[in-house]
């Protein structure tokens, strides 16, 4: 028996039910994107929102891969679930790797997309280098601890105002020449295509039957024990 029909047969036992992932964010915009990409798995997709108050996870790491660690690995140990987090960001040549892994807030705590934008081309006034890369790295983490890691990388412009209505955060103002849009003109097929998310979603999903039984072999079990009163 080859491997793939191998894993395919332990899937196929291993899921006589959906597994419940927990992505760990709030965001729709990321749900609805991955929720899309798994929906041909037996997976059912939930997001902080489906459960109660749950402490904040301090993103205090140094690199996107800590962040999305982080995220992944205290989700899953809060929660119990498996869970999915991915951190990721705007990485701009002329402002040295700004806004980088506080990209998210980069006009501030509770900063808003469009506050966030707006300081952006305010720092790129003048600049005649536009070069950027949103950079993504996506961390798939058990109630144990153990977590893998799939990255992805998509390089592009800093648009000189924004444009388009869909995406989400600094998408309006990412120019991608290939296609000769900005993100937030893309549609959700395209964007899934070409952007850092989408490739590390691409490299996830493309051998997700492997994740499936990696997590499984992970998670913590149950063990029955005789009890004697």
């Amino acid at each position: 028996m080859d491997t793939k029909t191998c894993l395919a047969r332990n899937h196929k036992d291993i899921m006589e039910t959906p597994y419940i992932i927990v992505l760990a964010s709030r965001n729709k915009g990321k749900t609805a994107e991955i929720r899309e990409r798994l929906k041909h798995y037996p997976v059912e997709l939930r997001n902080l929102d489906d459960f109660g108050p749950i402490p904040e996870v301090v993103e205090d790491g140094m690199t996107f891969d800590e962040n999305a660690y982080k995220k992944a690995s205290f989700t899953a140990r809060v929660l119990g679930f498996p869970a999915i987090a991915d951190d990721s960001g705007l990485v701009v040549d002329a402002l040295s790797g700004s806004p980088g892994i506080y990209s998210a807030r980069y006009a501030g705590e509770g900063a808003t997309d469009e506050l966030n934008t707006q300081k952006l081309l305010r720092e790129m006034d003048g600049k005649s280098n536009r070069k950027a890369a949103f950079e993504c790295v996506i961390s798939v983490a058990v109630p144990t601890g153990a977590a893998l890691t799939y990255e992805g990388r998509c390089e592009g412009e800093i648009a000189q105002t924004p444009s388009g209505k869909g995406g989400f955060g600094y998408d309006p103002v990412f120019f991608f020449p290939d296609l000769g849009k900005t993100f937030a003109e893309l549609s959700m097929d395209e964007k899934s295509c070409v952007s850092h998310r989408g490739k590390a979603l691409n490299d996830l999903t493309g051998e997700f039957d492997k994740v499936l039984v990696w997590i499984e072999q992970n998670m913590p079990r149950f063990v029955k024990s005789d009890c004697v009163i």
